[in-house]
């Protein structure tokens, strides 16, 4: 028999199990027993009652654990038993289950599981099945949701027409234009066989390739009445020309979505763009040149280098591992196609109304005499324009080309000498000539844009050949008439500074011989002069100040007697600078800056060599405290070791650490004099670098067209949710608009100022980060060597509006020769006049009628 769930109970069930056992074999196996079994049943009473007793007293679950601890022995002994054990072990089964079944029952734990179905089946029928069939009907509403880009700027006209453009699905359509007083049918036509594209500049082709689609579809009708029969598939648009929107309908939409957008026009060089306009060249010549192994890339640069590949291999490990990303719907794919239908949407419908006519009414009436009696002038003048034209296209325009472009080829070979020149290193880590001089890095400059400027034309030359919607030479176009601003700028600046340097050189002259007496030599004399006394009460050693003193002002008087010896050159000089200023204001200001770092070379050279003796007494009196603590510097390990020193080298390293500290302030002091001196002259050619910065490279052009025109500066686009009630749909009909119907204008956000100035931002931080950075300060103080900012660095922010690689010569020469010649002149064609008005060409003879409108 099994063992109870209730260990007390097991021997009233035993008995129960017993008496149950001989009433079913009775009964069933030899049938002569009763079919009522009072007996077993009292005995199930007595054992229901003990096992209710048992449950509340311990629980099921701590019942259950210790009956199968029990009885995994029994279990083990049934298994084996195969066929003899079975009946035993189905009869446990069935009494285990009728045991939990009485405890479900006593418990009430059929009954809360009643409750909690009735109360599930409540919420899924009352809250999860409604929202299910909202979202239903909400997911098919939204699929008959239809958007309509329509051109806010589109002529408003009462009359009938058909609404022509791009139809990118079956509820997403782009309106092109609205043909007025034609037939849907002769449009369908007409868009098949090509009849509206006629006469186009370029080839059609071009702009089914940008605009994503393979032909222009007839989309709808405008100002029809209710009762005309329409395509159910075509937007019903009702315009008035007082009404700022118009109301459009389609049969096989539930709702509308109108959006509104403003037509760039290409004639003015407007477009949109999804992406800021890009001013510079994306950072192609600082690429290139980190990539070039000269070894004079400093600490600044290789710091920034790293921290952008450290961003770059960072941003790439969050694409990799990012836990979510949308999935962009069709509609968000096709956002940048659409752009570039807005893009042609101005010269398409161009295009379209000027051929319009062609399926239209044509004009029936022939010319009048006095009309004959103009065209005939009027074609005599063309013939003798057209006939001018051509001879010199044939025969003077090729000369002057030849000669212009051997002229330019010249001056290019010229201008690479001078590149190679300024460009040349002794070694690959040694700078160049460029790298040295800012006078020599703004020829250099200045050289670049020659050979760039070429290229730019022609890349502007070739636009002419393409639409104009095309937006690809754009950023080419500001940065070449910038660049072209900037230098005529440049030159008219150069040209008024030039004047009055040359008509004021002596006086020029004086002045600055003046300054570099007060403020290079006197000045510095007076400084010394203090420091060897008692400066400020601080008492210094004498000696020490005596010797460094006059060791310095001996350097001054010798540099002074130079300076006496430049001074009666120094007017030439300033004449020179002046002639040069011809050539732009940014000229003069780089040889003021060479000029500046030529005449204080002794204040540098006063920087170098105190700094170099302090440098050297603080690692003298560092090392010597080590000594003291019974440490030394490990130069192959670059730690600090544990030493044993002896008593006289303990003896006379004290010695040493006295003299060498108590003389440290004398050092101090004249460090501190020329290292202020020194940053001075530093700020100074800062500020020559700054001017020279915003003479090349400062946006004017950009901004020009950021006040005049800021169509011309996309910096990506704008969605704007209109309220309806703010539009009329009619003048005499205030009645609001349609629910079904949303308006949404599409704008173009302009480029911001911040991003015009980026690069200024930029060169700002490369300087602060430079000068005014922790690692500035340490040299300072513990006297190392602080170099000026690498002038590749600080340059690199004009370097960005040209190529990483200029073309070469043989480049050059294709590119210029590739241009295409001034096309000849037809003569216009006589056109006989028929009776009916229409007209034929000069060889109509079995050709097919031609009208014109």
């Amino acid at each position: 028999m099994s063992q109870s769930l209730a260990p007390e109970c097991n021997e009233i069930k035993e008995r129960y199990d017993t008496c149950f056992l001989k009433w079913y074999s009775e009964k069933y196996l030899r049938g002569i027993g009763t079919t009522d079994n009072n007996e077993c049943a009292v005995l199930f009473k007595e054992y229901s009652t003990c096992l209710k007793g048992a449950l509340k007293a311990r629980g099921i679950d701590k019942l259950l654990d210790e009956a199968r601890e029990d009885n995994k022995e029994n279990d083990a002994t049934l298994m084996g038993k195969k066929k003899s054990g079975y009946i035993t072990a189905r009869w446990d089964l069935v009494t285990r289950l009728y045991e939990l079944a009485i405890f479900a029952w006593n418990y009430g734990v059929v009954t809360r599981a009643a409750k909690g179905f009735v109360v599930l089946s409540l919420v899924f029928f009352l809250i999860f099945l409604p929202v299910e069939r909202l979202a239903t009907r909400e997911g098919n509403l939204s699929d008959g949701l239809m958007r309509v880009f329509w051109p806010a700027d589109l002529p408003r006209s009462d009359l009938q027409g058909v609404v022509v453009g791009w139809k990118n699905s079956a509820l997403d359509v782009f309106v092109v234009a609205v043909l007025e007083e034609v037939e849907p049918r002769n449009v369908e036509f007409a868009l098949k066989v090509g009849t509206l594209l006629r006469n186009a500049p370029h080839p059609v082709s071009r702009i089914y390739e940008l605009c994503g689609q393979s032909t222009i579809n007839v989309l709808g009708l405008a100002n029809v009445p209710d009762t005309a029969d329409v395509d159910p598939s075509w937007i019903r648009a009702t315009v008035v020309p007082g009404c700022q929107i118009p109301a459009v309908t389609c049969s096989r939409a539930s709702s509308v979505q109108l959006i509104l957008f403003e037509r760039p026009q290409p004639e003015r060089m407007q477009y949109m763009s999804l992406h800021p306009i890009a001013l510079a060249l994306d950072d192609k010549h600082d690429s290139f040149r980190q990539e070039v192994p000269d070894g004079s890339e400093d600490d600044d640069e290789k710091d920034e280098r790293r921290k952008k590949d450290h961003k770059k291999r960072l941003v790439e490990k969050l694409r990799q591992h990012s836990i979510s990303k949308r999935i962009p719907s069709e509609k968000e794919k096709a956002l940048a196609k659409i752009v570039n239908q807005i893009n042609w949407a101005w010269e398409l419908e161009t295009l379209l109304q000027k051929n319009v006519s062609r399926i239209g009414t044509r004009p029936k009436r022939s010319l009048s005499v006095s009309e004959r009696v103009v065209e005939s002038a009027t074609t005599a003048r063309d013939m003798m324009l057209v006939w001018m034209w051509n001879l010199f296209t044939a025969y003077v325009w090729p000369i002057i080309k030849r000669i212009f472009v051997m002229g330019l080829m010249g001056h290019r070979i010229a201008a690479e000498l001078l590149l190679r020149i300024l460009e040349w290193r002794a070694q690959p880590k040694y700078a160049a000539l460029k790298d040295i001089s800012a006078t020599a890095q703004q020829v250099e400059i200045r050289l670049q844009q020659f050979c760039y400027w070429p290229m730019q034309y022609v890349t502007l030359r070739r636009r002419k050949n393409d639409w104009e919607s095309v937006t690809t030479s754009h950023p080419d176009y500001i940065r070449f008439y910038n660049s072209l601003w900037l230098v005529a700028n440049d030159v008219i600046i150069g040209i008024a500074l030039g004047s009055y340097i040359i008509d004021n050189a002596s006086w020029v002259a004086e002045e600055i011989s003046q300054l570099l007496s007060q403020y290079t030599v006197d000045a510095l004399q007076t400084s010394i002069s203090w420091l060897m006394g008692w400066p400020a009460g601080l008492k210094l050693n004498n000696e020490l100040g005596a010797f460094l003193g006059d060791l310095f002002l001996w350097v001054i008087d010798y540099w002074s007697s130079c300076i006496v010896a430049l001074r009666p050159v120094l007017p030439h000089i300033i004449l020179f600078i002046g002639f040069s200023s011809f050539a732009g204001a940014s000229m003069p200001i780089a040889l003021f800056s060479d000029l500046l770092s030529i005449l204080t070379v002794h204040i540098y050279s006063f920087y170098l060599a105190s700094a170099r003796i302090y440098h050297w007494q603080l690692n003298i009196l560092i090392s010597l405290f080590h000594l003291f603590r019974g440490k030394k510097h490990n130069v192959l390990r670059n730690r600090i070791d544990s030493c044993d020193y002896d008593l006289d080298q303990l003896l006379v390293g004290t010695i040493l650490f006295t003299l060498l500290f108590f003389l440290l302030p004398t050092v101090v002091v004249f460090y501190l004099n020329f290292a202020i001196a020194r940053m001075i002259i530093i700020s100074l050619k800062a500020v020559f670098d700054t001017m020279l910065s915003c003479l090349n490279h400062f946006p004017l052009f950009a901004l020009m067209l950021r006040v005049k025109d800021p169509g011309r500066l996309p910096g990506g686009v704008r969605f704007e949710l209109r309220d309806t009630r703010d539009f009329d749909y009619s003048l005499n009909d205030p009645s609001p608009p349609p629910t079904s119907i949303s308006v949404v204008h599409l704008k173009s956000v302009p480029l911001k100022f911040t991003a015009m100035f980026h690069q200024y931002f930029q060169m700002g931080q490369r300087i602060r980060k430079h000068y005014l950075s922790p690692r500035v300060l340490l040299c300072l103080l513990t006297g190392k060597f602080v170099p000026p900012l690498n002038r590749k660095n600080l340059y690199s922010l004009q370097y960005s509006m040209l190529p990483a690689r200029r073309a070469g010569v043989m480049e050059m020469w294709d590119a210029v020769n590739s241009l295409p010649e001034p096309k000849k002149r037809k003569p216009p064609v006589q056109v006989p006049i028929l009776t009916n008005g229409k007209k034929f060409p000069s060889n109509h003879s079995g050709g097919r009628s031609r009208g014109y409108g």
